[in-house]
Order: C-alpha cells, then structure tokens, then sequence
C-alpha cells in the first residue's frame, strides 16, 4: 500500500467495490462520452491534475512553510482554516481545518469512516484507496498494520492518532520535518512532502533529501 501502486489485496477490493454515487457518475460519464458531450482523456488529465499535483503541491507548500516558519506553525495549529487560506488556499471542502503534527511519541492518520470527506484545497481529490471500505474500516481497527502495509514501520512506543474527517471538519498531518534539512529552502521542503505523508499513510520523500546532499 504506497502512494504509487497499493499491492495489498484489500485495495484490490477497493477499486471493485464502487459505491452507489460512484456507479453513477461513472455511467454518466459513459454515456455524456458517447454523445460526444466530453472528451474522456481532458477528463483523465483534469482529474489526474487535481489528484496528484494541484491539490497536494498545495498542501506540500503549507508543510513547508510550517517547517520553516514558527510563527506560521504556531498559527497552523490554533486556527488551520486561517493559516491556510493565508497562502491562498481555501474553499469547498477546506472551510474547516485542524492541523494535527506528527511527532516522535505520536503519529496522525486520517480516514472518514462514512464516505471520503478529504481537504481538497490543500490535497486535491482523494485517492481510490482513500475512498474504499477496506482503508475506511481497518484504518480504525488496525491503524499500525495498514501502516506497515503503506511502508510505514513505527516503533511500539509510538502511539498512532486516528482522526475521523466529517462533512465539518477536515485534517491535514503535518508530518515530522526530516532530519538534516536545516539548510533547505521552503521550495526544496515542500519537494519532500508527499500526500500520503499528509494523510499520515506515508513518510516525508527521502529520496529528495538524499538528492539534496549529493
């Protein structure tokens, strides 16, 4: 379970299990696409866009300034909505937002247990795995073993933080700030923050940081 391909078999179970309102707008999009009413690649390059880099670019920049600002993250976690919106990004489905931070004793997670409420100013459209039963139920029961499923291996002591986002409040995982980056830019940061790690399924981009010092 990664960001890229979640090869565990209960997200095989996701994608086949649509709900009601899913099957609908799937089957609207069938027919509105053989009318010829859309074109189904500028819908996929639209949705691939809000999904994987308007909408988490977003919430990486509001990362990064929290990291590499502390009145800002100070700001952050007493009104989230505002600290946000002052970077521009604010409206349906981000009206309110409370941070939660990742430190070494606690580690967030996010999940709605009803249906996929998700803060779309700052991380676009939810990932399928987000949406699917399997995640919704056993991020509740089972939050470490989905976890390691994601890569993610905590220690025993780290206690895991479920947060259970609603139509009125939405979370955003202020995931813990890389060791040896004290000499990065805001720009450089935020190219470490990925959106699993914003969910709390997922870890800072090492990768980057190993970049960074080359």
């Amino acid at each position: 379970m990664t960001q890229h391909d979640p090869a565990h078999a209960t997200h095989d179970h996701g994608h086949s299990e649509l709900g009601e309102m899913e099957l609908r707008v799937r089957a609207l999009e069938t027919v509105l696409s053989e009318k010829g009413y859309i074109d189904p690649l500028a819908l996929d390059v639209l949705i691939d866009t809000y999904q994987t880099r308007i909408g988490p670019r977003n919430g990486a920049r509001v990362v990064a300034r929290a990291w590499a600002d502390p009145e800002f993250h100070a700001w952050l976690m007493r009104d989230a909505t505002a600290a946000i919106a002052s970077l521009g990004f604010s409206g349906r489905q981000g009206e309110h937002m409370i941070a939660v931070q990742n430190t070494p004793q606690r580690h967030n997670m996010v999940v709605c247990t009803l249906c996929s409420c998700y803060p779309w100013p700052v991380l676009g459209l939810p990932p399928t795995w987000y949406k699917s039963a399997p995640y919704r139920s056993r991020a509740v029961r089972e939050p470490r073993a989905v976890l390691a499923e994601f890569g993610v291996t905590l220690p025993e002591a780290t206690d895991i933080r479920v947060w259970d986002s609603t139509a009125e409040v939405r979370y955003l995982v202020i995931p813990q700030r890389p060791a040896g980056t004290d000499g990065m830019s805001e720009a450089e940061l935020a190219k470490l923050v990925t959106r699993d790690s914003m969910i709390g399924t997922g870890l800072p981009q090492a990768e980057q940081l190993a970049a960074h010092k080359a």
